[in-house]
C-alpha cells in the first residue's frame, strides 16, 4: 500500500572531475568528465543540482548545469567532503582493522569530528520518497566517500561499510526511494558516457579497468 501524499525521489549522485593536485578546481580531463556527464542527463527530467562547497563539486556542478539549462543549482553542505562515519575496531574486520584506522586518523580532525553530523543530516536531506504526487529526480555533485555512503545506507550495510567503495570521477549512480519498499539501487559507477582516457581517474593502476 503506497503511503499517502509521498512519491518516488530518483537521486543520481556523482563524484566530481578530476581535480587538480592542490584540489583548487578541475583538470582538462576533469572539465571534460563534467561537460560529457551532462550531456548524458539532457534527457534526465531532473528538478535541481545539489553539490558540495569545495571549488572542484562547485565547478562540475556548473558545467553539468551548463547542459541543463533551466535546471537550479544549490550549494549543500552536507553534499560536501568529510569522514562520515568513523568506525570502532571491534566493527571492523580484524585483519584490516588496524591499518583502516590509523589511515582515518590521518585526515584533519573536522573532518573526523564533524562529518557524522554532516552525513545524518545528508540522509534526511537527500534520500527517501519525497512529499506530494509527482515524482522527484534530483542530482547530487559530491565526494567519493558520501557516495560510499548513500550506497551503504540505501543496502541496509553496517555503517562502516561506506568504506572500500569507491566511485570514480564524473561516473553516475542512481538510487530509486519509492514509497513503501526498500531503496534499490540502479546502477553504481556507470560511466558509459566517458571514454577510455577518462575513466578510473583518482585511482592506482591496479584499481583500473
Amino acid at each position: 500500500m503506497t503511503t499517502p501524499g509521498t512519491s518516488t525521489r530518483h537521486l543520481y549522485i556523482t563524484r566530481h572531475g578530476e581535480a587538480t593536485p592542490d584540489e583548487s578546481g578541475l583538470t582538462g580531463a576533469g572539465l571534460r568528465q563534467a561537460v560529457l556527464l551532462g550531456e548524458r542527463l539532457r534527457e534526465t527530467p531532473l528538478t535541481a543540482i545539489h553539490h558540495g562547497p569545495l571549488p572542484r563539486a562547485e565547478q562540475t556542478a556548473r558545467l553539468i548545469g551548463e547542459q541543463l539549462p533551466g535546471v537550479p543549482l544549490h550549494r549543500s553542505a552536507p553534499a560536501g567532503d568529510y569522514l562520515p562515519y568513523v568506525p570502532r575496531k571491534d566493527e571492523l574486520p580484524p585483519e584490516s582493522a588496524e591499518a583502516t584506522l590509523l589511515r582515518l586518523a590521518e585526515f584533519p580532525a573536522a573532518e573526523r569530528e564533524g562529518g557524522p553530523a554532516l552525513a545524518q543530516e545528508a540522509l534526511a536531506q537527500f534520500t527517501g520518497p519525497v512529499p506530494g504526487p509527482e515524482p522527484r529526480h534530483e542530482l547530487l555533485v559530491t565526494h567519493n566517500f558520501l557516495v560510499g555512503w548513500l550506497v551503504r545506507a540505501a543496502l541496509d550495510a553496517p555503517p562502516w561499510r561506506w568504506l572500500g567503495l569507491n566511485h570514480c570521477n564524473a561516473a553516475l549512480t542512481v538510487i530509486r526511494y519509492a514509497p513503501d519498499r526498500p531503496a534499490s539501487v540502479v546502477f553504481y559507477n556507470d560511466m558509459r558516457h566517458l571514454p577510455k582516457e577518462l575513466r578510473w581517474t583518482g585511482f592506482p593502476p591496479e584499481l583500473r579497468a
